[in-house]
C-alpha cells in the first residue's frame, strides 16, 4: 500500500526531501500562494505547528502557480516572503504543479487517496489541505474555504492516534 512516506518531492533548494522522514508524525500538506485571497492562512497554518509541533505535526507547504499565477516568484523570494511576513518556520518545499501532466506525484497519490466534491480529483485553488495520519495515509482533504484553525479538532484526533488506537496510553 501506498503512503506518503513513498515520495520524495524537492525541497525549495532544489535537494531531495523525503517523506519518510516524517514516518509516525501527523503530516498537513498544503498547496501555497504568496499573492492569493487565501495567503492569510499562513498565519493559521503557522499557529497550528507551533502549538502542535511538539506533539507531532509537521506541516508542509508546496508553492503552486496554476491558479491564477498568484506564486510567481522563485524558491528564494517565496521562503523571503513567508518568512518576513508571516514568520513561518514550517517547511516550505519546492514550487510544484498539482494538476495535469506535470504534477508532482505526491499530489497525484494524495487526490487518488481523498477525491474532492462528486469525486472529483483535481484541485480546484490555492490553500487545499490534506491531513494525512501517523501511518502515512490520507485521514482527509479540506478546500481553500477552510481555515487552519477548523482543522484543530482533526489534528488533535490524529495525534492522539498511536498504532491504529486512538488515545494516550493504551
Amino acid at each position: 500500500m501506498t503512503t506518503i512516506y513513498d515520495f520524495t518531492p524537492e525541497s525549495s533548494d532544489g535537494t531531495p526531501h523525503p517523506l519518510e522522514q516524517y514516518r509516525g508524525k501527523v503530516v498537513l500538506i498544503v498547496n501555497t500562494a504568496s499573492r492569493c485571497g487565501f495567503t492569510p492562512q499562513y498565519e493559521g497554518l503557522e499557529a497550528l505547528w507551533r502549538r502542535h509541533r511538539g506533539e507531532g505535526l509537521v506541516v508542509l507547504a508546496f508553492p503552486c502557480n496554476q491558479f491564477g499565477a498568484q506564486e510567481p516568484g522563485d524558491a528564494a523570494e517565496i521562503a523571503r516572503f513567508c518568512r518576513l511576513t508571516y514568520e513561518v518556520g514550517f517547511p516550505v518545499l519546492a514550487k510544484v504543479e498539482v494538476n495535469g501532466a506535470g504534477a508532482e506525484p505526491l499530489f497525484v497519490h494524495l487526490k487518488g487517496e481523498r477525491p474532492g466534491i462528486l469525486g472529483t480529483q483535481a484541485i480546484k485553488w490555492n490553500f487545499t489541505k490534506f491531513l494525512v495520519g501517523r501511518d502515512g495515509r490520507v485521514i482527509d482533504r479540506y478546500p481553500p474555504q477552510t481555515k487552519p484553525a477548523a482543522l484543530e479538532a482533526a489534528i488533535t484526533a490524529a495525534l492522539a492516534e498511536r498504532d491504529g488506537v486512538f488515545g494516550e496510553g493504551i
